[in-house]
């Protein structure tokens, strides 16, 4: 034990005397050191005036044009009755309104529920405008619309009537009722009685055994409801 500790004590010596290993890394870590804290300050001085990827700019508001009364909402829904006090529905995933002067509502992802005589009728498409001032939807592409009781069809366009339920479509129509399927170039409909009126090229299949509707005694679209057009 005593030459181990004569050792050790020998070698802190030899690392402590003047112009030993310790005397070295003292003089070098005094000239680092204050090297390395310029180098930071620098650093921290010339990074704000640096070239990034953020831009930054100041406005001024006499000379930027303002677009007054814009109108934008996510997951927007309007509230409405029609003629006869029956409670629709109009919800949207977004909609714009440009101006609270107008009343028209451009929507994406819209989705309209009415109550009708035999139950609810729920109306599809991805985009449409609204005017909620006359309780009407225009829809440009393609529309689905389904009832409780079997109604089907979908549409290319349609201009939709929340108040008296009457929809005309902008284009071709193909649709399955109780009683059969049909199509045809152009349609145009009452929802709520389901007087059918067909316009060019239209076709009707019945289909056999399913001309009534549960809990009724007349036919589901009696012939004399469904008018055809042809060209």
């Amino acid at each position: 034990m005593t030459l181990r500790a004569d050792q050790q004590r020998n070698r802190r010596q030899l690392f402590a005397a003047p112009g030993g290993s310790h005397d070295r890394i003292v003089r070098i870590l005094s000239v680092v050191l204050p090297g390395m804290i310029g180098v930071l300050v620098a650093i921290m001085i010339t990074a704000p005036l640096t070239p990034r990827g953020e831009i930054s700019f100041l406005l001024d508001r006499t000379k930027v044009a303002m677009v007054n009364d814009r109108l934008r909402a996510l997951g927007a829904m309007y509230r409405g009755q029609d003629d006869k006090g029956r409670a629709f529905s109009v919800t949207a995933g977004s909609a714009v309104q440009h101006t609270a002067r107008q009343q028209l509502v451009e929507m994406k992802d819209v989705t309209a529920r009415m109550l009708l005589d035999d139950g609810p009728a729920v109306i599809v498409a991805e985009t449409g405008t609204y005017d909620f001032g006359h309780q009407k939807i225009t829809v440009p592409g393609p529309v689905n619309i389904q009832s409780a009781d079997g109604y089907r069809m979908v549409t290319q366009g349609a201009d939709i009537d929340l108040n008296d339920r009457q929809m005309v479509s902008h284009g071709a129509v193909e649709g399955r009722i109780p009683s059969g399927t049909f199509s045809a170039d152009r349609i145009v409909a009452n929802l709520d009685t389901r007087d059918i009126k067909l316009d060019g090229h239209a076709k009707f299949r019945m289909v056999p055994g399913q001309t009534t509707l549960p809990g009724r005694k007349s036919p589901a679209v009696p012939l004399s409801s469904m008018q055809v057009t042809q060209p």
